[in-house]
């Protein structure tokens, strides 16, 4: 049992809703101003490639940069939006900026020639073929 002192409050409903603001489990700054935003990502590896999804809704496909730089594949996109409302009282003007970048190494055996990208229902999908490593022949030496 915890013992709790009551203050005396002018607006104890102001703190509250500070309270559930601040403290809240689900609100991030991150949610407010979306600064460090990063779509999410599923990597799955089948026998003849790797495939990359990414949940990237409210794009177009031209919205994306695909890169593939000594062995390290580059995805970014960078997307501004303005609106401006002109009325003969008032000016709105609304603007936003979104980007991100991620990157992933690429195993020795994927293709980096041979990767194909589309863009549907707001997922980006990537698939990297794999080439084949031949596989060494151990030859082993009698000891005399």
């Amino acid at each position: 049992m915890s013992l709790v002192k009551k203050q005396n409050e002018r607006f104890p409903a102001f703190r509250s809703l500070l309270s559930d603001f601040f403290e809240s489990e689900n609100l991030s700054m991150q949610d407010l101003f979306q600064k460090d935003w990063m779509p999410a990502v599923n990597v799955s590896e089948t026998d003849k490639e790797y495939e990359i999804e990414m949940a990237v809704p409210g794009m177009k496909k031209d919205d994306f940069q695909v890169n593939i730089k000594d062995g390290v594949l580059i995805i970014s996109s960078e997307k501004r939006e303005e609106k401006e409302d002109k009325n003969k009282n008032y000016t709105r003007r609304e603007f936003s900026f979104r980007s991100f970048s991620r990157s992933f190494t690429l195993p020795e055996n994927a293709k980096d020639d041979d990767v194909k990208a589309t863009y549907e229902d707001g997922v980006l999908k990537l698939a990297i073929a794999k080439k084949k490593i031949p596989v060494s022949n151990v030859k082993q030496i009698a000891v005399k």
